[in-house]
């Protein structure tokens, strides 16, 4: 197999580990960029911004009537206030809405000006343990899980599993707070074996049924999701061959520890950073042997983007509507966080057009891969936002290039264009509207 150039290399490890190349990312070494994404060194450009403050439920800086908030059979609060009052309920999904809009201006604005792979693969643990505020409600939990996923982003996936399955706004995505002794709720620990850890086919039904037994106990309360023995299913389980009075974090290690396990991680991985094509045996091997029996997530991305698949010219993905976004920002040197109010609600918006946004994944299954994401209505609005942001950025680095098809390029971190794509470039005269269009071509929305 012929690979890729080593400036190419270096592009896709950009792309696939981050959010696309810096200004001046693409002169470094592959060896020297890896080290830079995958090192302990900690990400102090995205640590610098700080994370929203005053994300409280809207039902608890209200006063209410007395006998509003109370505990519902699942142990939720239930802000009985809003649903006497249609304005308090207005007024309180407005200031949720307001809180959910906060919280994805930080997230987007860390993507653009982080460092390491830190802030990738917490948005890869997004999709992966995918949770959608539509139903959690609750910024401040979206927010706590969004933290423990960058904190266990590169550990061990088992660090990871554990403290997913116990997380207050998982729990409330799939109903954990509704399984009780007596009375199961099987849908979490269905999705844990089939999505998260395992894959269709590596558990029976009745593990579902002992594994549903296993999470029992867990209420949900203001602040977090909080353990109650006595709503917890004492006694003795068989879960995936092993019996035993197992608990949230045993049923975790049991399906972790099983042989499928490691493959199903490692197939999710490679399948969003390096190809749709699954990796041959001999490469699962060397991925399975890098992760380990501690199932460290960096040494296995070390080996991942090792492999001779990684420098396939064929392993080209199509970049996510949000990785294209935080690219471009990168390259145009625009913060979200810095825009106007209107114009963050216009990348909100277009982003909502092409059909992604942070913390809104459309089901537990995360998000679609590949050519769902070059729909014909999704490449509209993709020009739309385009020329938005491009309207933003100092362009003078174009506008004053004798070649501006080259210059743009430059810009967005393409090295050349293919002969159509060039022809229609140079029609394009105005300087935003050529970086809008550029942004759009298929050399810069596929990660080549």
């Amino acid at each position: 197999m012929t690979g890729i150039s080593e400036r190419a290399v270096v592009r896709r490890l950009n792309d696939r580990l981050a959010f696309g190349p810096a200004p001046s990312d693409l002169e470094a070494g592959v060896d020297a960029t890896v080290r830079r994404l995958l090192g302990p060194t900690t990400d102090a450009a995205a640590a610098a911004i700080p994370a929203p403050t005053g994300l409280e439920p809207p039902a608890k800086a209200k006063k209410q009537d007395k006998g509003a908030n109370k505990p519902t059979p699942g142990g939720e609060r239930s802000p009985e206030g809003e649903k006497r009052d249609p304005a308090a309920k207005k007024a309180a999904n407005r200031e949720r809405a307001a809180q959910e809009r906060k919280l994805t201006i930080w997230w987007l604005d860390r993507m653009v000006v982080s460092r390491t792979a830190g802030e990738r693969l917490t948005w890869f643990w997004h999709g992966h343990f995918a949770t959608s505020n539509q139903k959690v409600r609750n910024a401040a939990w979206m927010l706590a899980q969004n933290q423990t996923q960058r904190r266990l982003a590169l550990g061990r996936f088992g660090d990871l599993a554990q403290a997913m399955i116990v997380d207050t706004a998982m729990i409330r995505w799939l109903d954990g707070q509704k399984n009780r002794k007596g009375s199961p709720n099987e849908n979490l620990a269905r999705e844990f074996m089939e999505l998260f850890t395992l894959g269709i086919g590596h558990y029976q039904e009745t593990d579902v049924a002992q594994g549903a037994r296993c999470l029992t106990g867990w209420v949900l309360r203001e602040d977090a999701a909080t353990f109650q023995r006595r709503r917890f299913d004492t006694g003795s389980k068989t879960v995936l061959g092993r019996t035993g009075d197992f608990g949230a974090k045993d049923f975790a290690q049991l399906a972790l520890a099983q042989p499928a396990s490691a493959g199903f991680v490692i197939g999710r991985l490679w399948f969003r950073l390096v190809s749709a094509t699954p990796p041959d045996a001999a490469t699962v091997a060397r991925l399975t042997a890098a992760y380990g029996s501690n199932r460290d997530v960096r040494s296995l991305l070390t080996a991942m983007v090792g492999e001779a698949a990684f420098r396939d010219p064929a392993a080209s993905l199509v970049k996510q509507p949000v990785e294209w976004a935080v690219g471009l920002l990168r390259a145009l040197g625009v913060r979200p966080g810095k825009l106007a109010e209107k114009d963050q609600t216009k990348l909100l918006a277009g982003l909502r057009g092409m059909g992604q946004l942070p913390y809104r994944p459309p089901s537990v299954g995360g998000w679609p891969a590949g050519a769902s994401w070059l729909t014909t209505s999704a490449g509209v609005t993709r020009l739309q936002l385009a020329q938005q942001l491009a309207k933003k950025a100092d362009l003078s680095i174009v506008d004053n290039a004798t070649d501006r098809v080259q210059a743009v390029g430059a810009l967005l971190g393409v090295d050349s264009w293919s002969e159509r794509t060039r022809s229609a470039l140079a029609g394009v005269k105005d300087p935003a509207q050529l970086t809008a269009v550029a942004a759009c071509a298929p050399e810069y929305v596929v990660s080549g």
